[in-house]
């Protein structure tokens, strides 16, 4: 599978659908895919999720949704690797510039930057063709890439002020 195909697969086709359609779509997607090529997704979305887990980007989702748990910043990265490989891309280069993107979907008016197990569907499909689990892909990190973010409204607005002009003006 190229990057091409990995990313025409993962984008979202509608950025303001709700997580469980995103999902559901993925699964369609997904599910006419041999067993290998299921393995060849999986494999790009792990390299994906290990190239997103970086303490700049959680600031970031810190900023926009308080997101302060590990679970919740793999949901982010989910969410974030949603939106296709343009957003991605520039987003790991400098979060502020998520700011830039109309791709923010809401949930009780809230942002909600978030998608529940996305990275597992493709495993989920897997196992159940196959009964066996798809090879563990470890993130290879104990920690996220980099310095930590300080939550303190004066870091965030100067590291993020795009964000935080959206978020918290």
């Amino acid at each position: 599978m190229t990057e091409l195909e990995f990313w025409q697969l993962a984008t979202a086709e509608n950025m303001q659908a709700t997580s469980d359609d995103i999902a559901e779509q993925l699964k369609a997607k997904l599910t006419p895919l041999d067993d290998q090529s299921l393995a060849a997704f999986d494999k790009h979305f792990n390299l994906r999720m290990r190239e997103s887990y970086q303490w700049k980007l959680w600031g970031a989702a810190y900023l926009i949704a308080a997101c302060n748990s590990e679970f919740a910043f793999s949901e982010f990265r989910c969410w974030l690797i949603s939106r296709g490989q343009a957003v991605f891309e520039k987003t790991l280069k400098n979060p502020d510039d998520l700011a830039d993107f109309d791709i923010m979907t809401k949930k009780d008016n809230q942002p909600y930057p978030y998608l529940d197990e996305y990275d597992l569907i493709a495993g989920q499909i897997y196992e159940d063709r196959v009964e066996e689990e798809l090879p563990f892909m470890p993130s290879g990190q104990d920690h996220p890439k980099g310095k930590r973010f300080k939550d303190r409204p004066k870091f965030l607005k100067t590291s993020y002020p795009k964000l935080f002009s959206q978020y918290r003006s």
